[in-house]
């Protein structure tokens, strides 16, 4: 199959995007349509909040009448990324990105990720002037300091050279933006995250057969997520992990008194969700953190440390969840946490006021209704 750019619908009817985020009733819609095309390495059969992320961001810009269309691996030659043999590395994309734009023509051109598609992407841009803007999802500095060792300023500097033209890089938390700043990343723009509270919320816990409380970490199971640490705490009740990744045979095997679920999606992970009684996020590598905001809207109490991503979600908000540098004490504190209190915070998060963000970032023509390459 040729590489092509994909629609929403194209995506679900090959079961590329879960079926309950086309189940949302309609909104008035943009009085002024563009053709959106957004370039990523993230996508289906991926499981992360990037992902996440871009599905649902499609389908609100679809719902407000925009064309959107996604550049992912499908349909190119790939290579799985070493030590991530679930993500697809496309090989030889310049000259079919190119072709895609000419026959897409889009309005706007968003690059999300710094994988072989958005250097493709950005190539592209770059060789025909186009403008574009891209999106700082992933602390890779930081994953590949904790896999080898590699000190993190050269793949930053990477980074700052991919990011450099774009005419916004947008960034999910204000921590994030300063940090950037500080690193001297330049044209930072704020796209906050939302979270679908018809899908994540409280429910039945009576099926889980669990001691209680159970303490729930949902995510990649790998080592820069720092899930042992999670796994090495004196707590009462049970341990549930749902995910995968490439320590998933690792601490299964080390930990057997730890339920490990593997992956589950759409209705099956809202329900360990809302069948939990605290989420606890070990991570101090995350740029945000979707999970955590899936995890109050279902009335779980947060245990994490203070750094990005729960900082910047929940903060000093001493209702939603807990904080400390030492994660056993923080998920003992959010025990006593209303769930009924987390719920009503995760309320606040729209992904309507996330989108318009996004469209507000995004680069345009000179003049916004005249597209690119037509």
């Amino acid at each position: 199959m040729a590489p092509h750019a994909i629609s929403l619908s194209a995506a679900r009817r090959s079961n590329f995007v879960r079926s309950e985020v086309f189940d949302l009733p309609a909104i008035e819609r943009d009085p002024h349509p563009m053709r959106i095309l957004v370039a990523t390495d993230a996508w289906a059969p991926q499981v992360n909040g990037v992902v996440r992320t871009l599905e649902t961001l499609g389908l609100q810009l679809t719902r407000l009448g925009h064309d959107v269309r996604f550049v992912t691996p499908e349909g190119f030659r790939t290579i799985p990324m070493p030590t991530y043999p679930e993500i697809k590395l496309a090989l030889f994309a310049r000259r079919a990105v190119g072709r895609i734009i000419d026959d897409f023509k889009p309005d706007a051109i968003h690059i999300a990720t710094e994988g072989p598609v958005g250097l493709a992407t950005r190539r592209n841009c770059m060789r025909r002037g186009l403008p574009f803007s891209t999106s700082f999802h992933t602390r890779f500095p930081e994953y590949i300091h904790a896999r080898f060792g590699v000190p993190t300023a050269l793949p930053y500097a990477g980074l700052r050279w991919f990011h450099g033209p774009a005419t916004a890089v947008m960034v999910a938390t204000r921590t994030l933006e300063r940090d950037l700043t500080a690193r001297g990343f330049k044209n930072l723009r704020m796209w906050s995250r939302g979270v679908d509270v018809e899908l994540f919320k409280p429910g039945p816990k009576d099926w889980l057969d669990m001691p209680r409380p159970v303490f729930l970490y949902v995510g990649r199971v790998a080592i820069e997520k720092s899930v042992e640490e999670f796994l090495k705490l004196d707590l009462p009740g049970s341990k549930l992990v749902v995910g995968d990744g490439p320590q998933l045979a690792e601490l299964s095997a080390r930990y057997p008194a730890v339920r490990f679920t593997g992956p589950k999606f759409g209705q099956d992970l809202a329900r360990y969700y809302s069948a939990s009684d605290v989420f606890v996020f070990p991570s101090r590598t995350d740029t945000f953190g979707l999970v955590v905001l899936e995890a109050l809207a279902s009335g779980l109490p947060v245990a994490a440390h203070p750094v990005q991503g729960p900082i910047d979600i929940f903060g000093d908000n001493l209702a939603a969840g807990a904080m400390s540098e030492d994660l056993g004490e923080a998920a003992r504190r959010a025990m006593q946490l209303s769930p009924q209190a987390c719920r009503l915070f995760a309320m606040n998060f729209s992904w309507e006021a996330c989108t318009q963000q996004f469209l507000t970032n995004l680069a345009r023509p000179p003049d916004e209704r005249k597209a690119i390459g037509r």
